[in-house]
């Protein structure tokens, strides 16, 4: 079991995007106190019940700490070793007779939050040769992604709102007060939202719930789920037609606005109102009076990605930030200076995008990977490529991915599954080999991810609470035992990487230099950085990528077409984050989260009352669950949670992508609610 040494420890949680700093203080060898550190720069004190349930986390039962090898229908523990020396050999067989690609990989969200495995992982999968590669970003944020990389040049030149210095905070499919930002790393948000008032300024959300965010903003206006491309270029028309198009000092740099123009003349508010459920008069009210305000900045999140056109949805996030005015400028979308850049030796136009593609659907790579909503069918689609193997590191598939309940059917049918993961969970327990790593407060940690997308310029170097014993492994030791068995390869430790990610990075820092700061760097607020840091091929931004302007004939066709009687749409808690944090016992207190929110009138009208159970059905399946009847819910719309092992909204949820990025549509799916 690992141990710690009496005393206070600062560092900050990585258990989600907030990376709030912790204060913690350990007595015999225990955690005594865990609270918010008041002198992080960044999270100013701010902590949430994830943070919290680092305390459950470390102290686990059913957390595993040696490899296990499934034996028939059990697990039973074997020696690091012999567990390294089998995934080799197994992995190795495949390779010999099938092809790489007939192994895939799959990584989950919880790699990103430890920089262990995020600096690590890359260099092992990397020996595997496979194209099938696959992980939880095309569930969530990809679409950001691909607009960044057509229009800035890179995947991670996502621009973030400039919270602390907005007049008026435009939100859209997001819900920040429970997610702390997400792709806009802002703990404590309620104090930010607060601000924005006490200012003078206004937070207008926009969404089909009216959700925790929406309940503290100034203003919030139910859409129909699926529409907020229509809303964003009725905005961008009205600003057009009024000429109140400010482009500011990026001006020169744009292209493309012509094109623009012409595009949004097409959507004005009389005719997309229908469609969207917010009238014309409030889209114009809304286009004059973000565009007359000093400082303004739009924002949307997973509503917007994980629907059928988030690639969409996410460019005209970056044009009407661009078109008022506000993008790279504070208080608008400006992107922060992170001391670890991994923009650091990137070259002007050199995008990684369709150099192969899926074997069935024909579907695209992006940056190295396959959109995962191809997964299952590569694994039952017999021919040369098929997928007979799988490494999953960090992730949850079955429950996080579209179609989970034939994903699980397929997983047994494979020929060798290994899990890097410290739980067995719905997705592990069809792996033939276990090897979980030390996890949260035992292992060093830098938010290589999290500070690019933070509100403000900071650094934190996290120094493991607890000491592992004998028998435990880093993920990083994990994947160099692999590597050096599999191909004969050294891999580099990862915080030699972070050095001289650290050194060579814009604040020509160093690990050292940061742990002589406990409670982190601040660098100050977010600076103007574009067109130093621009990596297109011609220096310039276009506002119309070709892809993204072809894709709005698509986008058009769906103007007067019939609407089915209710879409559901996910929400979030804020006691969730991944489903290995299920069985926390902090973060499972109080009401089963887990029930369908309908407005309460459609629930009148089909005589359903309050914790009445109703069959949720779609093409692809159907779960039974309770019912809970609201006034915030847009009519025609039916909400559910993630809801893990309870009620799997992704058991329902086919293979349907955004066509235009490839990510999974999750939101605004046609649904039958029956008693």
């Amino acid at each position: 079991m690992s141990t710690a040494r009496d005393g206070v420890y600062f560092r900050a949680c990585n258990l989600c995007e907030a990376i709030c700093g912790l204060k913690i203080t350990i007595e015999n060898g225990a955690i005594a106190d865990l609270r918010g550190d008041a002198e992080d720069p960044l999270s100013r004190g701010a902590i949430c019940p994830k943070g919290t349930a680092l305390i459950d986390l470390h102290a686990d039962p059913n957390r595993l700490r040696v490899p296990h090898r499934r034996v028939s229908n059990r697990f039973e523990p074997i020696a690091w070793d012999e567990a390294f020396d089998l995934v080799a050999s197994r992995l190795r067989d495949i390779d010999e007779r099938l092809g790489a690609d007939a192994i895939a990989t799959y990584l989950g969200n919880p790699t990103v939050h430890n920089s262990g495995s995020l600096l690590s992982s890359s260099g092992f999968l990397r020996l595997l040769r496979t194209r099938n590669r696959f992980s939880a970003t095309s569930v969530d944020q990809l679409p950001h992604h691909v607009a960044a990389t057509h229009m800035f040049g890179h995947p991670m030149l996502l621009p973030v709102p400039d919270v602390d210095r907005t007049d008026f905070f435009l939100i859209m499919g997001a819900n920040p007060l429970v997610s702390n930002g997400s792709i806009m790393t802002a703990p404590g948000m309620r104090e930010r939202l607060r601000a924005i008032g006490d200012r003078g300024g206004r937070v207008v959300v926009i969404d089909p719930r009216r959700n925790e965010t929406a309940k503290a903003a100034h203003e919030h206006h139910f859409v129909r789920p699926g529409a907020d491309a229509f809303v964003l270029l009725a905005l961008i028309h009205v600003i057009f037609e009024e000429r109140r198009e400010r482009l500011g000092r990026l001006a020169g740099r744009y292209d493309g606005l012509a094109r623009l123009r012409d595009i949004a003349a097409r959507f004005s508010p009389e005719r997309v109102c229908t469609h969207t459920g917010i009238s014309a008069e409030t889209l114009r009210s809304l286009a004059r009076a973000f565009s007359a305000a000093p400082r303004a900045v739009v924002y949307g999140r997973v509503g917007l990605s994980t629907q059928a056109f988030g690639g969409l949805c996410q460019w005209l996030v970056n044009v009407l930030n661009a078109v008022t005015g506000n993008l790279d400028e504070p208080g608008g979308a400006m992107w922060p200076t992170p001391a670890y850049d991994m923009l650091l030796g990137s070259k002007p136009g050199d995008i990684h995008e369709g150099r192969w593609h899926s074997r069935v659907r024909n579907y695209p790579e992006f940056n190295g990977e396959l959109p995962v909503a191809t997964l299952l069918e590569e694994m039952e689609t017999p021919g040369e490529g098929q997928i007979r193997a799988l490494v999953t590191v960090a992730g949850n598939p079955v429950l996080s991915t579209p179609n989970g309940g034939r994903l699980a059917q397929a997983l047994a049918r494979l020929d060798f599954m290994v899990s890097i993961d410290p739980y067995i969970n719905e997705t592990t327990r069809y792996a033939h080999v276990l090897l979980p790593p030390a996890t949260g407060l035992e292992t060093d940690h830098y938010d290589v991810v999290f500070h690019h997308f933070a509100v403000r310029n900071t650094a934190r170097m996290n120094r493991a609470v607890f000491e592992i014993d004998s028998t435990q492994r880093y993920d990083w030791q994990i994947f160099a035992e692999l590597a050096l068995r599999l191909r004969g390869k050294t891999l580099t430790h990862p915080n030699e990487r972070l050095e001289a990610g650290l050194q060579a990075g814009p604040r020509a820092t160093s690990i050292d230099a940061l742990l002589s700061h406990p409670h982190g760097i601040d660098y100050g607020p977010m600076e103007p950085c574009m067109p130093q840091r621009l990596l297109t091929a011609n220096g310039r931004i276009d506002l119309v990528p070709p892809p993204f302007g072809a894709d709005v004939d698509r986008l058009e066709a769906q103007l007067g077409g019939p609407q089915p009687e209710f879409v559901l749409i996910g929400r979030r808690s804020l006691r969730t984050n991944n489903s290995w944090m299920n069985d926390l016992k902090r973060l499972n207190r109080g009401a089963d989260p887990c029930v369908l929110l309908m407005n309460e009138e459609d629930a009148r009208a089909h005589g359903v009352a309050s914790g009445a159970k109703v069959n949720l059905t779609t093409q692809t399946g159907s779960i039974a669950v309770a019912i809970e009847p609201t006034p915030d819910l847009m009519r025609g719309v039916v909400c559910l949670p993630h809801g893990f092992a309870r009620a799997n909204y992704n058991e329902i949820i086919g293979d349907d992508v955004d066509a235009l990025t490839g990510n999974a549509a999750l939101n605004g799916v046609p649904v039958h609610v029956t008693v």
